[in-house]
C-alpha cells in the first residue's frame, strides 16, 4: 500500500498565451495549498487539462511542483497516453524528476479490450519503483476499468489505489469488496468526498480542493474523526462548488476561483473557453458559501 490519504488538489496547469508554464504562479499556488494542510499535490489530472499540453509543459509541470513541494508533501504526477510505450517514459522520467507516485490515466481513441487495458496499467506500474494510482473516468474515457479488470491490477504489488470519477458511489463499495484490502479507493469530484469516507475511501483527488483547499481538509479531518453530523453540514456546502461543474468546465471553474483569488493561472488552453461571467458569478457566491461553512464547522 502507497500510506496516501487524505486531500490530494489536481493542480490546474497555468499556461501563458504562448504557452509557457507560468512557473511563478504555480509555486504559489503550491505553496498556498502545503499551508492550508493539504495531504497531497496531483499535478497533470484532468483539472491540469493534461490532454491539452504538449510533453515539454508537462514535464516541466512535474518538475516544479517536485522542486517546490520539497519533500513536504508527496507529488502523484499523471501519466496520460495513448499508447503504451508513451505511458512507461512519461513514468519514468517523472519518477526521475522526483514524483512519489503516478497516477495512471488511459487516453483511448479506439476501444481497447480488458486485456489491453490490463496490460496497460500494469506495464505503467512496471516502469518504476513507485506506487501507482488508477485512475477510472467513464464520462471522458473512451476504454473504461471493468470490475474484473480492477481486481485482476490490484494483485500487482505497486497498484494499491484507485481514484474513481464515476457518478456510481456502489461501484466503489463493489470495488472495496471485491478486491479484499488490496485496493484503496479515492473519490473524485463527481462523488460525494464524505459518503466515499464513510464506506472506507482513503480520501479524494479532486479539482475542487486546489480552489478550497482548506473546506476540503476540514471535512477530511470532520470524517476521519467520526462527527459525521458536522462532517455533513459542511459537505452540503461544499457540493455547491462540485455542482458547478455541471454547469460549467472543470478548468474554467477552477481557474476562475483561483483568479477570483487572486492566482493570475490564465485561463484555459484554447478550444475550451475561460468562465463567463455568468459562471463567475456563481464560483464567487459559491466561494463565499464554503468559506462561511468553514468558519461554521468545529475543529475535528
Amino acid at each position: 500500500m502507497s500510506g496516501f490519504h487524505g486531500v490530494f488538489p489536481y493542480l490546474v496547469s497555468p499556461i501563458a498565451p504562448d504557452g509557457a508554464v507560468l512557473e511563478g504562479e504555480l509555486r504559489r499556488l503550491v505553496e498556498h495549498l502545503i499551508a492550508a494542510g493539504v495531504h497531497g499535490l496531483t499535478p497533470l489530472g484532468s483539472t491540469g487539462e493534461f490532454a491539452y499540453l504538449d510533453a515539454a509543459q508537462r514535464r516541466r509541470i512535474v518538475e516544479i511542483v517536485v522542486d517546490q513541494a520539497r519533500g513536504r508533501v508527496p507529488v502523484v504526477a499523471g501519466v496520460a497516453a495513448t499508447t503504451t510505450a508513451d505511458a512507461v517514459r512519461q513514468a519514468r522520467d517523472y519518477a526521475a524528476i522526483g514524483a512519489d507516485g503516478i497516477l495512471a490515466i488511459l487516453e483511448a481513441y479506439f476501444p481497447v479490450s480488458d486485456a489491453g487495458i490490463v496490460a496497460y496499467f500494469t506495464a505503467v506500474a512496471d516502469a518504476t519503483d513507485l506506487p501507482t494510482v488508477l485512475y477510472t473516468n467513464p464520462n471522458f474515457q473512451r476504454s473504461d476499468l471493468s470490475l474484473p479488470a480492477i481486481e485482476q491490477l490490484s494483485h500487482h504489488p505497486r497498484i494499491g489505489l484507485i481514484k474513481d470519477a464515476s457518478t456510481n458511489t456502489g461501484r466503489l463499495l463493489s470495488i472495496i469488496n471485491r478486491c479484499a484490502g488490496r485496493m484503496e479507493v479515492f473519490a473524485a469530484s463527481a462523488h460525494i468526498p464524505a459518503a466515499v469516507m464513510l464506506i472506507g475511501g482513503k480520501g479524494w483527488m479532486a479539482g475542487p480542493a486546489c480552489a478550497i483547499p482548506r473546506e476540503s481538509v476540514r471535512l477530511f479531518e470532520l470524517c476521519r474523526a467520526g462527527r459525521w453530523d458536522a462532517a455533513m453540514a459542511l459537505q452540503k456546502a461544499l457540493w455547491r462548488v462540485n455542482e458547478l461543474f455541471a454547469a460549467h468546465s472543470l478548468a474554467a471553474c477552477i481557474k476562475g476561483a483561483l483568479q477570483i483569488q487572486g492566482f493570475a493561472v490564465g485561463d484555459p488552453i484554447p478550444p475550451q473557453a475561460p468562465l463567463s461571467a455568468e459562471g463567475r458569478a456563481a464560483v464567487e457566491r459559491a466561494l463565499g458559501l464554503a468559506a462561511q461553512a468553514l468558519a461554521e464547522a468545529p475543529a475535528a
